[in-house]
């Protein structure tokens, strides 16, 4: 475990200097919307991109990887919605509620750490879990929370649009073509993007600090623990469980799927929910108090769970 704390506590660390940051005041307030934009528009593009390129291209479009990432992902999502309906949530707050259970933060943690512990070959698993949750699980879950009208089709098509927007998706096709075509960059340019994609790390967990403090400032009302203990649970345990439960079924049908891609695939799903989603909730007037405690101890509580399915898959970290 103490080589894996080694890895994987220098990620959790930054998170909360972040937080620590912006609660102290070090870092202001007005400035967290510019270092979202920035390792969202910039740095965090050119890392995808980077990745992309050094991934072959078979593996970007897996359909095995993809379709079982987006059959659990769909699972999750239908079984938090149907919890949290049954406990009297209503289904805006209920499909967010699935959002933060099935989206984990693979963009801004899980990419950097998944390759630092098990190499740049581990990089096209992740890539897939991100395209499948950019058009999938976020497009379905944002369509959840705006049918209350009834207009499921049009609901869905302003998510698919707002994915499309996402720059995330066209730097990993960028990266993609570059893998397929082998055209290689000119060197100022290579190097550009290079400096770029290094700030994605430290800066995008950084932003993840200081985000969760603005979203817990922000909130007015108490949530019992009750209204999101369940999601959190849901997140951290039982999405990790079911990808393994669904790899296992598909290497025993003998699907192409290798073990480590499956870890790979696992380690994803056990990550802390997508600290993004937090500013989706204000945006379409969801409950973000539950939304924000959702995220705060998911990430909390990851750098132990985290750890702990690490070490039971016995992942040796990379050199």
């Amino acid at each position: 475990m103490q080589a894996i704390f080694e890895v994987t506590f220098p990620f959790f660390a930054l998170v909360l200097c972040g937080y620590l940051a912006a609660r102290r005041g070090v870092l202001p307030e007005a400035a967290i919307p510019g270092l979202n934009i920035f390792v969202l528009f910039f740095a965090l593009p050119c890392m995808l991109f980077r990745f992309g390129a050094s991934t072959p291209f078979a593996e970007l479009v897996n359909p095995v990887w993809l379709g079982l990432y987006i059959a659990c992902a769909l699972l999750i999502v239908f079984v938090t919605v149907a919890q949290s309906l049954a406990s009297g949530v209503n289904l805006k707050d209920s499909a967010f509620g699935a959002l933060v259970a099935a989206f984990p933060n693979t963009g801004f943690m899980g990419v950097p750490l998944i390759v630092a512990l098990m190499g740049e070959r581990a990089a096209g698993p992740v890539i897939v879990t991100i395209l499948a949750d950019l058009f999938v699980t976020s497009s379905i879950c944002l369509a959840l929370a705006q049918s209350g009208g009834g207009h499921w089709r049009e609901s869905l098509g302003k998510a698919l649009r707002g994915a499309l927007s996402n720059p995330l998706p066209w730097s990993i096709a960028a990266g993609a073509a570059v893998s397929l075509t082998q055209l290689g960059l000119p060197g100022p340019v290579d190097r550009m993007i290079g400096m770029l994609g290094n700030a994605a790390s430290p800066v995008a967990l950084f932003t993840i600090g200081a985000v969760l403090w603005r979203s817990q400032k922000n909130l007015t009302q108490s949530t019992p623990a009750s209204d999101y203990a369940p999601i959190v649970f849901i997140k951290l345990v039982v999405h990790p469980l079911l990808v393994l439960a669904a790899g296992l079924v598909a290497l025993r049908l003998g699907l192409p799927l290798d073990t480590f891609a499956l870890t790979a695939l696992v380690l994803a799903a056990a990550l802390p929910s997508a600290s993004n989603v937090s500013l989706l909730a204000e945006r379409f007037h969801a409950d973000n108090g539950r939304v924000a405690r959702i995220i705060l101890w998911s990430t909390a509580l990851a750098f132990l769970s985290f750890s702990l399915v690490v070490r039971l898959f016995g992942v040796t970290p990379a050199r």
